[in-house]
This record gives structure tokens, C-alpha cells and sequence, in this order.
């Protein structure tokens, strides 16, 4: 038996037809199934031998009390519920009426339509195929309704609604007919066409990947062939010249016959590890600087484990950025550097800063800031994870491991844009059975590293819960630390569709600084925004010297558009504080000898 489809086959098969082979099919139902059972085996093994504590993730209960106190709203009063209950009949009964119509030949209007950028229902046939649109309209009339009900929740608390927000797009998210087999016209297409080869393939990944991630699914986003450290990523030439239990410190090998006097010290975040300014040699920001001499510096923060559990942000500073200070100036002889931070690495580096200038120590001549934060009131959807309970309940489950898991804070941040970072690679990994491609930046992603309790704990007490460093109340190695004391100019760089480091925040922390600020905005996300080098000619940037009492939508209307990267903006803003020159630098001096080649090791430590 046989049926004959009209679809794109896989590639090496006839593209005129391709022919349902059920013997084939049979089989592969049977690998699906075999590999199923791996997976199975791979999930329960963790739990039998006791390395993987079964037991209720926290975000369920919070998601469950949090949708309890929405639905009290609606159930606390008869008309109320009344009313809602008729609403969602009559969506549904005229969705049905209109279906029934047009299954009669009419040409009705549909009852709600996908934003064009929703790429789920991209595929042609989820408007020419009655079944489909009649399940995707379902779903997104579902999808609305479910949002009203948080949204004209009277009485729900700023905090409460964000939550009940946030889990309702999660929910439905999940929910979507484009997750499944039997609702995906794609999937189904392709399930015909392959005779249920990505079944059998996507399910053999899945057994892969939840047993890579040792009990717990770990989507692979990106193939890890031909992306390899110090070969085809993070291979600018450089040396590790100082290392102690927090980090590696790397100085770059110049190109340039002069350099910048004044050397550059990036400290990058420590959730991620540090070669995300450092891809591919075309897309690398630390091989962009060298190459406009530059000299470079870039703290390596080691990925720790639990006998690093209690080193603290106090640690994290001492033995960071203010130790790579002490290095640089020993290597160098210079007493001042400039400075860049990325994300929790630039909230860090204002820390620093501010401690700095309350202890009257000059060792900085600027500062950069890529997508950070240093006030968290509009701190966007993370938010959603920080309150009094939460904070508790993982300083608890912190406590007893030393680290948070680095797998646990990337889903935090995948969870941010669902669609893109989980669901779609669900479809692609599980349903089509299709191989991600070898993309360095997801590499990356996936890269995760721990966080010691200590640290993370201070982190999200005085920064997202107490908001203390904008507000002058943070205390740091028994010092106040007040930011207005930051003398030194500051490139603050936000990027204008951050889910993480929100644009809004990153510019009304710009105030509370003491010196100059100048405040750019680049097109694009957290990372894309930050890593766009010139040479791709992508996205756009803007400016605005005015960024007092203004917020993003103001600014906007002032600001002045520029094509292309950021980057040689900020080499000009560097250049106009300090343009001095030197003969370029050899690699590390007498008092600290290189020890092993860039990237070093610490980075090559997987969690």
C-alpha cells in the first residue's frame, strides 16, 4: 500500500512524488518506540540510584497559586463568573459557525488571525486546510480570552498580575497545535513523506538529550561538530597570565604596531562564560578591539563547584576585576584601565566602581556597560522569579548543593522567549527529527556555568528584591556604596528588544551615576544587540544626549539613527577620552609569564 504525496520530500528522493512506504513506516514506528523506551530508561535511571530528587519543581506551586488567586477573582461573584462563561461560549459557537459555513463552500472571514511574525503558523496549509485553521483559530481565541483574564483581573497585585501574566504564556505556549504531531500540517507532511523516519530519528535525540542532561531534557540547540574552543571559536590569540579560584585572567596578543595607552579590562558575566565577545573570528568584539589596538584584558570566571559554594560578590570583586586591576598594572605598569561589563558582569563592575570611589582608589579611566542593569525597577519579566518566597525556597535547594545549576538559569532565560528557545526546537529536534545546526552563538547558550550560592543569594536579595545599589543602601566589604561617586564618563549601551536587561531600565539607571553618561541604544536583543560587528552591516543604533526625565519612548523621539554596529561609535568615544599611544605590548612581563594559551581552562569546564 502506498500513498503518494505532492510535498517537498527529503532531500536524495524524487521531488516530483514521494510514496508512503508502510512496511518502512512500521519499522520506524518501532525504533520511535524502542527509543522511547530509552528515553524512559534515561529520565528514571537519576531517580533510582538517588542523584535526581523527583519532587514538584517550585515554579508549578507558584504557577498553581498564583492562577488560584486569578480564578477567586472570577468565581467571587455569580455575574461575574456568569458573564465570562457566556463570553467564552459565544467565541466558541460563532468560531464552529464559521467553520461550518465555510466546510459549505462560503468564503467567511476568519474570527482571529496569527500576528504575521508568529513563525508557528507560517506553514501555508494552517489557512488552506479547514481541520488546521479551525485549530489554530481555536487555539488563539483560547490564547486571548486566557490573557483577558489576567489582564481584567481587578484587585490582583502589581507582582501577582506580572506572574499570572508571565505563567499564562508559558501555559498556552506549550499548548500550542503546532507542539503536536497531529495538529502540525508540517509535521504530518513530513511524518507521510519520510514514512516516519523523524519519529523514529526525533525520538532517538530525545532519548540523547535527556540522558545528556543526566535525567532532565536538555534540548540541544545548536550541533557541537566543528565548534570547538580555541579552534574555530574563542581562537583569538592570546595568553592566560594570572589565574587564582574565581578566575583566569587573558591578555590578547596585539596586531596593531601602536596601541591605546590606557588598557581595556572586560568582565564579562559569570552565568555565561566569557566567549560569547569572542565567537567567531568575524564576529568576535575581543578580536574587533585588538585589531583597533587596542589591549585587551578579559577576566575568564572559573565555572564553580561546591567547594566554592560561600565565595561571595565581595570575593567575586576582590578576586576579579580589582585582582585583573592589580595584574593589568604589573603586566602594563599601568595604574588605570578602562573598563567594560556585560550583563550581571556590568552590574558587578559598578559595584566595583562605586566601592572605588568610596575608598578614593583612581584605577579607572572609563567605564562601558553592555545591556546591564544597575536600578531594577523596571527589570522586566525576571522579575516574576523574585519574591520573599522564591528567593527562600532556592537559597534552601542552593544551600544544600553550593551551586545553582547552570541548566536551571538558562531555562529561566529560555522560558523568557518560549517559543523561539524551547518550543521551536521541540518541533524541529523531536517532531521533524531534524539535526540544529552548528550556530556558535547557540553553542554558547548552551554552554551554562554554576553560580555559588553565596553570590547568587546576594545577587538577588540586593538587586532584584531590594533594589539597593540605585538607592544608595547596598553595603560591600563593610562600605556603603553610593554610584552618584562614579566620576568616571560611561558608554551605557542598551539593546532595544532585551527580554533580560530591559532598554527601559538600562536607561533610567543611567542617572544615577555622578560623571558623564552617554546612553546608545542598538537594535536588536541581548545578545544580537551587543554582538553585531561591523563588517555584517545589521541592524541600526541610536543616539540622544538627552536622558534625564525621559523614558524610552521620549528618548526615541529625539534620538538620532545610525546604520550599522555600535562598535565603531564606541571606539571614537574611547579614542576622544584617552588618544595617547605606545609601542603594542608583548604578552604578559617578568612579574606575570604567561601560563597557557587563550581561552585557558577554566572555560572549557562544562556543567
Amino acid at each position: 500500500m502506498s500513498i503518494v504525496t505532492t510535498n517537498t520530500p527529503k532531500s536524495g528522493t524524487n521531488a516530483s512524488e514521494t510514496k508512503f512506504d508502510a512496511e518502512a513506516f512500521a519499522m520506524n514506528v518501532a525504533r520511535a518506540m524502542e527509543s522511547g523506551g530509552k528515553a524512559l530508561a534515561a529520565y528514571l535511571k537519576p531517580r533510582e540510584t538517588g542523584e535526581v530528587q523527583d519532587r514538584p519543581p517550585p515554579e508549578l506551586s507558584e504557577m498553581v497559586k498564583t492562577f488560584t488567586k486569578v480564578a477567586e477573582y472570577w468565581l467571587s461573584d455569580n455575574e461575574r463568573s456568569s458573564e465570562l462563561q457566556t463570553r467564552l461560549a459565544k467565541d466558541y459557537l460563532d468560531l464552529w459557525g464559521s467553520a461550518s459555513r465555510r466546510m459549505a463552500g462560503e468564503d467567511v472571514p476568519p474570527a482571529i488571525a496569527p500576528s504575521p511574525r508568529d513563525k508557528r503558523f507560517a506553514d501555508p496549509e494552517w489557512k488552506s486546510n479547514q481541520f488546521f485553521d479551525f485549530m489554530m483559530q481555536l487555539y488563539l481565541l483560547t490564547t486571548k480570552r486566557a490573557q483577558e483574564l489576567v489582564n481584567d483581573a481587578e484587585g490582583l497585585d502589581p507582582h501577582t498580575r506580572r506572574k499570572a501574566e508571565f505563567y499564562v504564556q508559558q501555559v498556552t505556549n506549550a499548548l500550542s497545535p503546532s507542539n503536536f504531531v497531529l495538529t502540525n500540517p508540517e509535521v504530518l507532511r513530513q511524518t507521510v513523506a519520510s514514512s516516519g523516519d523523524n519519529l523514529a530519528t526525533g525520538l532517538q535525540m530525545l532519548a540523547e538529550d535527556i540522558a545528556a542532561g543526566k535525567g532532565m531534557l536538555k534540548i540541544r540547540q545548536s550541533n557541537p561538530d566543528n565548534l570547538e574552543l580555541g579552534v574555530n571559536m574563542a581562537k583569538t590569540p592570546g595568553k592566560v597570565i594570572y589565574q587564582n579560584e574565581m578566575m583566569q585572567l587573558i591578555q590578547y596578543e596585539p596586531t596593531t604596531e601602536k596601541v591605546l595607552r590606557t588598557p581595556l579590562l572586560i568582565v564579562p558575566p559569570w552565568i555565561n562564560k566569557f566567549y560569547i565577545l569572542d565567537l567567531k573570528p568575524e564576529k568576535s568584539y575581543i578580536k574587533w578591539c585588538v585589531d583597533q589596538g587596542i589591549t585587551v584584558f578579559v577576566i575568564s570566571w572559573v565555572n564553580p563547584d561546591k567547594r566554592l559554594g560561600n565565595k561571595s560578590w565581595e570575593d567575586y570583586m576582590k578576586e576579579g576585576p580589582l585582582t585583573a586591576m592589580d595584574v593589568i598594572e604589573r603586566a602594563t605598569g599601568e595604574m588605570k584601565v578602562h573598563t567594560a561589563g556585560y550583563c550581571v558582569g556590568g552590574t558587578m563592575l559598578a559595584t566595583t566602581l562605586a566601592w572605588l570611589a568610596e575608598k578614593r582608589r583612581q584605577r579607572v579611566a572609563s567605564a562601558t556597560f553592555f545591556a546591564a542593569q544597575v536600578d531594577f525597577t523596571h527589570a522586566g519579566d525576571l522579575l516574576v522569579f523574585v519574591d520573599e518566597d522564591q528567593i527562600s525556597a532556592l537559597e534552601h535547594d542552593m544551600k544544600a548543593a553550593g551551586v545553582l545549576e547552570g541548566s536551571k538559569m538558562a531555562m529561566a532565560f529560555n522560558m523568557l522567549r518560549s517559543n523561539d528557545l524551547i518550543w521551536s526546537y521541540v518541533v524541529s529536534n523531536y517532531l521533524k527529527g531534524q539535526q540544529p545546526s552548528a550556530f556558535d552563538l547557540l553553542h554558547w547558550n548552551s554552554d551554562a556555568t554554576r553560580m555559588t550560592a553565596a553570590n547568587h543569594s546576594y545577587y538577588l536579595r540586593n538587586c532584584y528584591l531590594e533594589n539597593r545599589l540605585s538607592t544608595g543602601s547596598m553595603v560591600l566589604d563593610n562600605t556603603l556604596l553610593d554610584l552618584s561617586k562614579v566620576k568616571v564618563p560611561v558608554y551605557n549601551l542598551a539593546t532595544r528588544e532585551d527580554h533580560i536587561a530591559p532598554a527601559e531600565s538600562v536607561l533610567y539607571g543611567s542617572q544615577f551615576f555622578g560623571g558623564p553618561v552617554k546612553y546608545v541604544l542598538s537594535g536588536s536583543g541581548h545578545i544580537a544587540g551587543v554582538v553585531n560587528p561591523p563588517a555584517s552591516n545589521k541592524y541600526q543604533y541610536w543616539t540622544n544626549d538627552n536622558i534625564k526625565d525621559v523614558n524610552v519612548a521620549q528618548w526615541m523621539k529625539g534620538a538620532e539613527e545610525h546604520k550599522g554596529s555600535w562598535w565603531p561609535d564606541w571606539r571614537e568615544w574611547l579614542g576622544g577620552l584617552d588618544p595617547e599611544e605606545v609601542p603594542a605590548r608583548a604578552v604578559g612581563s617578568a612579574a606575570v609569564p604567561p601560563i597557557e594559551d587563550a581561552p585557558g581552562s577554566y572555560v572549557r569546564v562544562r556543567a
